[in-house]
């Protein structure tokens, strides 16, 4: 019986593994928004009653597909800055890491971070997979603090009673001990990363600074000083 059981486990795996492949390459072809249990299934030579004892609806089979791309990703960033001794060279080895994912996963990427798709609500079941990687980037803005490493904020508009409180929230998941003017830098520096690799996924560089490696390259080098990495 236990020799049965690991076999339909295991077959139960790669066709989990299957289904999930197949959905990936529809994203590729029509987007988050056309995906269809009914194709996947279809695809893979199944009725969709099979499928559905797998995934019981589109938005779970979505969730699932999320999950992986933001562990993936996780693994990625993680993997880039792991073995640099100094929090600047960890982050900008994530900043290039984050981007070499983007590029070689255009459509995962998107579906974490592009258009909402219409009528999804992400679970909680993605929220811990999905601060894997904005751990990293405080990560080391936080090892720096601590240290005494980083330099003072630049001078601009004072924060807002309403900001602070949004700021303290992301402080008290991710860096307890971190002040808000540091982490807002951080997070200024994290929505300009994010917005620049969107840019160049979308062809926006286009008759501009494309290929854009140089271009990211220096921003990089600047948002790495802005956050007070210097």
């Amino acid at each position: 019986m236990p020799a049965h059981r690991t076999a339909r486990e295991r077959a139960r795996a790669e066709l989990t593994a299957a289904i999930k492949d197949e959905a990936r390459s529809q994203l590729g072809k029509q987007g988050a928004d056309g995906l269809s249990l009914r194709a996947v299934a279809r695809e893979l030579g199944m009725v969709s009653s099979a499928l559905y004892r797998y995934f019981p609806s589109r938005d779970d089979l979505l969730t699932a597909l999320i999950i992986d791309a933001y562990n993936a990703l996780g693994d990625a960033v993680e993997k880039a800055a792991a073995g640099h001794e100094t929090p600047r060279e960890r982050w900008r080895a994530a900043c290039h890491g984050l981007r070499a994912w983007a590029l070689a996963n255009r459509h995962e990427y998107s579906l974490l971070y592009g258009t909402p798709i219409p009528g999804y609500r992400a679970p909680r079941d993605t929220v811990t997979p999905a601060t894997r990687v904005p751990a990293v980037f405080i990560g080391a803005v936080r090892d720096a603090w601590r240290a005494g490493e980083t330099k003072p904020p630049f001078e601009g508009p004072e924060m807002s009673p309403e900001l602070r409180e949004q700021l303290r929230g992301i402080r008290d998941q991710l860096a307890p001990d971190l002040p808000e003017e540091i982490l807002a830098r951080a997070f200024i520096a994290w929505v300009q990363l994010f917005g620049m690799v969107g840019f160049e996924l979308g062809g926006q560089f286009a008759n501009t600074v494309d290929p854009a490696d140089e271009f990211f390259t220096h921003t990089v080098e600047q948002l790495t000083l802005f956050v007070g990495l210097g």
